[in-house]
């Protein structure tokens, strides 16, 4: 068994292990960008990771309020060595949410891969239609808040437990 810790990225070594494995998925694994995934909405977003044991970056999703009220969620992903693991993936979401909702988040939106539509619903977030965004299909989902209550540990957060995949 291997635990996991899932909190807002507060040091410079955990936002550096956040851009690299967003590169790692976003351009080399699914090619969804040539060199970098890096845009203007980096310098506005909260970062939140999750950290494995020896406190490497396994996955990672943005925050960022484009507007009063209304959050969005982005660049979620999980190493592949650790998508097995646990639910990292739904781990990052809850704090993502819950740290919005706590920071004054009427309306929290993502866009979607469309792969990934099933994981979103199952945990109370639904379709306000699909998209196309980097020539692959998406859809744009919209948390349910009541789902998500304010977190505001974020800066420490919380732990998953996770199991040793082969």
């Amino acid at each position: 068994m291997q635990d996991y810790r899932v909190k807002l990225a507060t040091l410079p070594e955990e936002c550096q292990g956040a851009a690299a494995l967003r590169r790692q998925v976003f351009c080399q694994e699914q090619g969804l960008f040539a060199d970098d995934d890096r845009d203007a909405i980096d310098a506005i977003a909260l970062p939140i990771v999750a950290l494995d044991e020896a406190g490497v970056v396994v996955g990672t999703v943005r925050i960022h309020s484009s507007e009063p009220g209304l959050w969005w969620g982005s660049r979620l992903c999980v190493h592949p060595d650790h998508r097995r693991a646990g639910p990292l993936g739904a781990a990052l979401i809850r704090l993502a949410v819950s740290t919005a909702h706590a920071r004054g988040s009427t309306r929290f939106l993502a866009h979607v891969q469309r792969r990934n539509v099933v994981l979103f619903r199952r945990l109370h977030w639904q379709s306000q239609g699909e998209v196309l965004l980097h020539d692959h299909p998406h859809h744009l989902m919209q948390a349910d808040l009541d789902f998500y209550p304010p977190d505001t540990a974020g800066e420490e957060g919380f732990i998953v437990a996770g199991r040793l995949v082969a």
